[in-house]
């Protein structure tokens, strides 16, 4: 009788824990803006050549703008947007090619798609190889 008792208090504490953890991430996550934004996007491709794209957009997330702006194509999956073309150059599987995205030289903890962005944001998306 005991150990279900110790069992019943171990499941509640992990799910209180869980719980907990659900809630910081719901109220720390990062939160688009509204209304028109300015962003940078800027492509540094296979070759190390770079171009910036200056785009004014009402969009929510940076994906919403790649399409928008016709700069990344790719394919729609579970978690949204897997981009393989960028500006025209397109990713290789057999080169073990793939685009990496950026915030500020930093690596994003999400994808193209759920990825909100502000007004001033820059953003970089390179050609990298694995």
């Amino acid at each position: 009788m005991k150990g279900n008792k110790k069992t019943a208090i171990a499941v509640a504490a992990l799910a209180l824990a869980a719980a907990l953890m659900l809630g910081l991430w719901y109220f720390t996550r990062p939160q688009s803006q509204a209304g028109e934004k300015t962003i940078v996007v800027q492509v540094v491709h296979g070759d190390q050549s770079t171009k910036d794209f200056t785009c004014q957009t009402d969009a929510d997330t940076l994906g919403e703008v790649l399409v928008e702006e016709k700069l990344a194509q790719g394919e729609e999956g579970p978690t949204g947007l897997f981009v393989t073309v960028v500006d025209g150059e397109e990713a290789q599987d057999s080169l073990r090619q793939w685009w990496c995205v950026t915030k500020d030289g930093e690596m994003l903890n999400t994808g193209v798609s759920s990825t909100p962005i502000a007004d001033g944001d820059h953003f970089e998306l390179t050609m990298s190889t694995y």
